[in-house]
């Protein structure tokens, strides 16, 4: 049984940036990118749930994470206008986001939607 504290963000998720965006979209038929920044308190606050479900839901969902602070050309592209933001991708295309500090459950439930 694998413990809380041997799970790291480094197992489960991608990190985005422009350099990697467009190949990792293309790859991942079903991508759920956080985007987040250091100063802010409900990213922190959400990271622990997004990382549990990147872990829960390795091998059918990717999980990624994305600094808009370093990489302000993918905020302007998908209009991210408050952090954290959501965006939820099938076969290489926004489907749905979630903007703001939500809870798991709504999280998995636009996951089903989905996926």
């Amino acid at each position: 049984m694998i413990t809380m504290a041997e799970k790291t963000v480094a197992d489960k998720m991608i990190e985005l940036d422009s350099s990697n965006f467009d190949q990792i979209r293309k790859s991942n038929s079903k991508m759920v990118l956080d985007c987040w920044a250091d100063w802010c308190g409900p990213c922190r606050m959400l990271a622990p749930t997004i990382e549990n479900l990147a872990w829960d839901y390795s091998g059918d969902v990717t999980f990624a994470k994305m600094d808009c602070d370093r990489n302000p050309n993918l905020v302007q592209q998908f209009r991210i206008m408050a952090i954290p933001t959501i965006l939820f991708f099938k076969d290489g295309e926004v489907v749905d986001q979630i903007v703001g500090l939500v809870s798991r459950a709504e999280i998995e439930s636009v996951m089903k939607r989905h996926f």
